[in-house]
């Protein structure tokens, strides 16, 4: 039987932050709310998003001994003009971004991946990597954050997927 896993995603002031597991979307906008709705909280052009923490949670190992080796990329949606996102996956010297409290500050780290990274670049409990080996646990955050520039064309940006995968053992 497989580990059942889901994203959650945390919002709020640093000092009291809210954890929503089992999110159904992952929307970018100029609010800090999970599930955020774009055509309520749009993200003007030439601005930022609020940055995300987002984590994965695993609820339950099922037979499983070992996660690990976690993947994250943009894996579907083409950018419009001046369009991009900015994200914490682990590179060489990387460390879990801790949560802070989201803002529209434009965050700079590294360009989200396009592609399957092939090797883990999400670290496993506060670390650059190890594996989740009981239930629930959460992996380390991935913070991130949906940036345009004034180029960007007025409307809605094209839809992403962003995937997540990783070995179960």
């Amino acid at each position: 039987m497989a580990a059942t896993v889901e994203f959650s995603e945390t919002n709020g002031d640093v000092g009291a932050p809210s954890t929503h597991d089992a999110i159904a979307n992952m929307n970018y906008g100029s609010n800090d709310s999970y599930e955020v709705v774009p055509a309520t909280y749009p993200i003007t052009a030439g601005t930022n998003s609020f940055t995300k923490y987002w984590r994965l949670h695993v609820t339950n190992m099922g037979g499983s001994n070992t996660i690990n080796n976690l993947q994250f990329w943009k894996s579907a949606g083409a950018y419009v003009a001046s369009e991009g996102i900015q994200c914490s996956l682990r590179t060489a010297g990387y460390s879990a971004p801790a949560y802070a409290t989201p803002t529209q500050v434009t965050y700079t780290d590294q360009v989200m991946p396009v592609a399957n990274p092939g090797a883990a670049n999400l670290g496993i409990g506060g670390s650059t990597g190890g594996s989740i080996t009981t239930a629930p646990s959460y992996s380390d955050y991935v913070k991130s954050q949906l940036q345009t520039g004034a180029g960007s064309p007025p409307g809605n940006v094209n839809q992403k997927t962003l995937s997540l995968q990783y070995d179960e053992s």
